[in-house]
């Protein structure tokens, strides 16, 4: 049996548990709406536009702070990955930084910024930019010797070395590091929207929940699960299986 047909049959049976268990046990629409509730909230607010206004406002927001979070990865880990003084103090802060959560810097981001796109933007870049960090140094680390001393024979030095060898031989680690980095943004993208003054679907799902509408609270993050899974399975899974096939990594 196909994956794909494996996971929608899961998901299906899944579905229908869920469907009569909330029917049977007469479970309030407050606490747990049915599957039928959620998919009607979906479909009204694909119908007036809300949710795709909402959709498009938050893809607007990831594409501008993940665009920056990569060129400020790129720069810092090749950075860190040439500098031993720099990843030994500079570096240690990036690792202990990169274990706090997005949404501890909401406070901050406000105090700075204001309730405004800059906060939100903010809180992106740095949900993003400090995996794509460590994986890019982790990646420089890892150019194997053999491959710096055989071009160092051809004269291979500074720039040279690095565009030609160091850079291409860290590519499966720069793929990886696109791919963290957009999970990443991703969750930080609804964590900063949820205090945001909207549009987005961090927004929407905040204003659902103030007013009790939990059939459209359980439709927003359903839409966000489904979105991360299409985008990392269809584009970011994609282009990383085919780097690690073209480096030998993969069979």
């Amino acid at each position: 049996m196909q994956p794909v047909v494996k996971r929608i049959l899961f998901y299906g049976i899944l579905l229908a548990v869920w469907q009569v268990a909330v029917t049977v046990l007469d479970v309030s629409v407050s606490l747990l709406p049915a599957p039928t509730d959620v998919f009607s909230s979906l479909y009204t607010g694909f119908l007036d536009l809300t949710l795709v206004y909402d959709l498009v406002a938050s893809f607007k927001r990831l594409v501008i702070g993940l665009l920056i979070a990569l060129v400020l990865g790129l720069i810092l880990g090749v950075f860190l990955a040439k500098s031993k003084t720099a990843d030994e103090t500079l570096g240690s802060l990036i690792i202990a930084l990169q274990s706090v959560p997005s949404i501890v810097w909401l406070p901050l981001a406000i105090m700075w910024f204001g309730l405004n796109e800059a906060a939100v933007t903010f809180i992106v870049v740095l949900g993003a930019t400090l995996v794509m960090t460590i994986n890019v140094r982790t990646g420089m680390k890892n150019v194997p010797p053999l491959f710096i001393k055989a071009a160092q024979t051809m004269d291979y030095k500074g720039l040279r070395l690095f565009w030609k060898v160091m850079f291409p031989a860290s590519i499966p680690y720069i793929v990886t590091g696109t791919r963290l980095a957009w999970a990443f943004a991703w969750r930080a993208l609804m964590a900063g929207e949820l205090l945001s003054t909207g549009p987005g679907l961090g927004y929407k799902l905040k204003f659902a929940s103030d007013f009790g509408d939990m059939s459209l609270v359980i439709a927003i993050m359903m839409m966000i699960m489904v979105i991360g899974v299409i985008v990392d399975l269809l584009f970011f899974q994609r282009i990383e299986k085919n780097v690690m096939k073209k480096w030998g990594l993969d069979t």
